[in-house]
């Protein structure tokens, strides 16, 4: 007789990382060459990612219809994304500060890698062109390139323009709500290879960089967890608390979401999802369109407190005495310099790079000292970048008064068909 086994997703997805940790441990070079299938289906993700901003911003703008109300969730949005972003920055600067990961470290046994690709990306970085980038030459050009603020921006303007036309464009509303369905239809499909995109991620992740990498800065890697757990209890713990709602609840009704972001480093890989799921939590449709993508530029709280604390850290590696006005300098040129993370092609290090060579306080080849332990934290940055942009989309819409108690106690999990699995 043949027997039926039912797996949740969640369980899957664990399975896929437990058994990629042990073939990147036991067999690395068979784990490094992994790579190609976590790859495919992170992009199999992207795929869908620009549609699915740009339909769910349209509909809930249009739907919406008071056109001050767009501005208002935006501008709250964007207050929000700035005070909280500053208190990670600070965070990371008072735990690195009090912990002192990089002391007593020489640089001579710490092994160096090669950050030139860094370097001349932040060189050729000009930040009044990345503003200027964001609106798009071209909008079917946005699309193709997947850039989210751009898609965003011209989301917005065709939900606006869609809206003025009253009772003429809700046959146009209607047929996007179809496509919408077809593409988290898309999603549901894709999800399913998610335990084989996490198990090849994380071998391909230990096989490539080896868990010895972690051995001379794992001090480092234990102060950037310490923060970032702080980060979470205290200040999102709080602001949960403020909006009566529980932080804990939110963590383990996205707890499938989080083991996909930390099989496979990316927060990117369940935007979609997370989309379809906030706003079976209450949230509103039109308030999880414009904060969620957004706050995937502007609201990165994990990526925040890694880099004041990389900057301290090789500061202190090279024995160079930051005072507190150099300190707070970093930080302002952080709170600027960070929003082009997600935009900029090698996100973080070259964010590091533009701030180092804007201060001029710590030097730059100290970046070549994070290449292998990098990898091992870029997990955790992706996870506090989604639970913080989970809590930041909840936040904003109780601020509108836009939460559907009722949804949120008669909530069930989505997407139950894709939770079995049978042999």
């Amino acid at each position: 007789m043949k027997g039926k086994f039912k797996f949740s997703l969640t369980a899957q997805v664990l399975i896929g990382l437990v058994l990629g940790i042990a073939l990147g441990f036991f067999f690395p070079k068979t784990g490094a060459q992994m790579k190609p299938l976590g790859d495919l289906f992170i992009n199999l993700i992207k795929m869908v990612i620009a549609p699915i901003v740009f339909l769910t911003i349209v509909i809930g703008i249009a739907n919406m219809g008071d056109m001050k109300k767009v501005g208002r969730v935006g501008a709250k949005a964007i207050l929000y994304f700035e005070i909280v972003t500053t208190i990670a920055l600070a965070i990371g600067l008072l735990v690195v500060n009090l912990l002192q990961p990089g002391s007593g470290l020489h640089l001579a046994d710490l092994k160096k890698g090669d950050i030139s690709q860094y370097t001349k990306a932040a060189a050729e970085t000009d930040w009044v062109q990345f503003f200027l980038h964001i609106v798009p030459s071209n909008a079917f050009d946005a699309f193709a390139k997947g850039d989210l603020l751009q898609v965003l921006l011209f989301s917005c303007l065709f939900g606006v323009a869609l809206s003025l036309l009253g009772e003429r464009g809700k046959s146009v509303v209607q047929f996007f709500e179809k496509c919408l369905e077809v593409f988290f239809n898309i999603v549901n499909i894709v999800m399913k290879l998610s335990p084989l995109g996490a198990f090849a991620a994380i071998s391909y992740t230990i096989g490539k960089f080896g868990i010895t990498a972690l051995i001379p800065l794992g001090k480092l890697m234990i102060c950037v967890y310490a923060a970032m757990i702080l980060f979470v209890m205290v200040v999102l713990g709080s602001i949960a608390k403020m909006y009566r709602f529980s932080l804990w609840n939110l963590i383990k009704y996205l707890k499938e979401e989080i083991f996909i972001v930390v099989g496979t480093s990316s927060s990117e890989s369940v935007l979609p999802r997370m989309m379809d799921k906030l706003e079976q939590y209450g949230c509103s449709k039109p308030v999880v369109g414009m904060v969620l993508p957004t706050g995937y530029s502007f609201n990165l709280d994990g990526t925040s407190i890694y880099l004041s604390m990389a900057v301290i850290f090789i500061a202190q590696v090279y024995n160079v005495h930051l005072d507190l006005m150099q300190q707070l300098t970093i930080m302002a040129v952080l709170m600027l310099t960070s929003k082009g993370a997600a935009a900029v092609t090698g996100g973080g290090f070259v964010t590091l790079a533009a701030t180092l060579s804007a201060t001029h306080f710590v030097p730059v080849e100290g970046l070549a000292l994070l290449l292998g332990v990098d990898r091992f934290m870029s997990e955790a940055r992706a996870l506090i970048n989604l639970i913080g942009n989970g809590v930041a989309t909840v936040v904003v819409s109780k601020m509108e008064k836009d939460f559907d108690e009722t949804k949120f106690a008669q909530q069930k999990p989505v997407h139950e068909k894709d939770r079995a699995f049978s042999t």
